[in-house]
């Protein structure tokens, strides 16, 4: 079980509930140690007074503002503490507001909200329940380590949870921060552009599912570290992809539409799980799509083969039965065949799949590899023919 980071009382109106404050995320960043370069030794930091270059306690250090050139101004914890008498202990809410009505930008960190015992438990649901069905959050400011904060109460997934927020003068305007920022009617976009863009995102419109987006990063550093430390070569990762010219928008807008077709990388994003997965469902989006222009092929097939020929336009084809088997070996071996289904047992799975197989064997260096690159890897260890039942 989870420790409370902070506990105090909800309230309400005049209704009050003890609750405990939990961290509802983690940090999964890899911890390093700082070391002397040629050596096994820690560097360490200590707190150190920068006239007499001595150690100082931690007890015997209190924060202070600097007003003028070596002048400050003091302040005990106790003091910050007592400015905000009774904030420290209670979130009151002040207000509900409609959720919708909420920019994404203002929200910065989640906590879970559980009652403080089991006697709590029906103000804590009444809330939970009156929060679901109006999609209203509660508004509620209070104070945590020596710093306040404006918080949203909200009902998630049959709990509680508490967002604190970004305050108004903290919110940066972009037109301040970016100084290329294009103004609404400086570009001009032709309908086709518009057309051909809003069709890519519609193919490659996918549910959102957290769990199809990992830290590749991360992953990178761990085989980094595995590597180095089994003396194996480390190799450099692909080059990032370069900006789109203007000039051939079109065509890439174009080429953007068949890779997704086709179920390949876009825009040399496939270099991540999430960017072949997405692809994975453009292409199940475009066979879909498909399926009725294929009914009607198969009509057509059917209607050919009972009798009814399409015109002849002069061109040649072989119809000798001969032509249309696949190449045997001096064995009497489908050898054309065989070779096919080797090449589609990995060709046609998507650069997740094929991550996720490569995990199954412990592939070195699979995180930095390209689709391509793990797809010829997976082939040379000879695990290409049995991997597709394995998904």
């Amino acid at each position: 079980m989870g420790r409370p980071i902070w506990s105090g009382i909800l309230s309400f109106g005049l209704v009050s509930v003890p609750v405990s404050l939990y961290s509802a995320t983690e940090d999964h960043t890899v911890s390093f140690r700082q070391i002397q370069r040629g050596t096994s030794d820690r560097v360490r930091n200590k707190r150190v007074n920068e006239r007499t270059g001595e150690e100082v306690p931690f007890a015997e250090i209190v924060k202070g503002v600097e007003i003028a050139e070596g002048e400050y101004v003091i302040v005990e914890p106790d003091e910050l503490e007592q400015i905000s008498p009774g904030r420290s202990k209670t979130i009151e809410i002040t207000g509900f507001v409609d959720l919708d009505q909420v920019e994404p930008i203002f929200f910065d960190k989640t906590y879970y909200l559980g009652p403080k015992g089991k006697e709590y438990g029906k103000v804590y649901t009444l809330l939970r329940q009156a929060l679901e069905k109006s999609n209203r959050a509660g508004i509620a400011l209070f104070s945590m380590r020596g710093k306040e904060y404006l918080t949203a109460i909200r009902a998630e997934d049959g709990i509680l949870t508490a967002h604190t927020m970004h305050f108004a003068d903290e919110v940066r305007d972009p037109a301040t921060q970016i100084g290329n920022l294009p103004a609404a009617d400086s570009a001009t976009v032709s309908d086709r552009e518009l057309a051909m863009a809003q069709q890519l995102v519609d193919m490659l419109a996918v549910d959102w599912n957290p769990d199809d987006y990992t830290d590749t990063f991360e992953e990178k550093v761990h085989e980094l570290i595995t590597a180095k430390q089994a003396g194996q070569k480390v190799t450099a990762p692909e080059a990032a992809p370069a900006p789109s010219n203007v000039l051939d928008l079109m065509d890439i807008l174009g080429r953007s539409l068949e890779s997704a077709k086709a179920g390949g990388n876009t825009a040399q994003t496939g270099d991540t799980e999430a960017a072949a997965k997405v692809n994975a469902r453009a292409v199940d989006k475009v066979k879909s799509s498909r399926s009725g222009a294929a009914a009607k092929d198969g009509v057509a097939d059917r209607r050919t083969s009972a009798g009814h020929r399409p015109k002849d336009t002069g061109a040649k084809k072989s119809t000798s039965p001969r032509a249309a088997r696949p190449a045997t070996s001096a064995t009497g071996k489908k050898t054309g065949v065989a070779a096919a289904r080797r090449r589609e047992d990995l060709s046609g799975l998507t650069k997740a799949e094929l991550y996720k197989k490569a995990t199954a064997v412990d592939l070195p260096h699979r995180s930095t590899m390209t689709r391509d690159q793990l797809q010829q890897a997976l082939e040379k260890t000879g695990h290409g023919r049995h991997l597709r039942s394995a998904s």
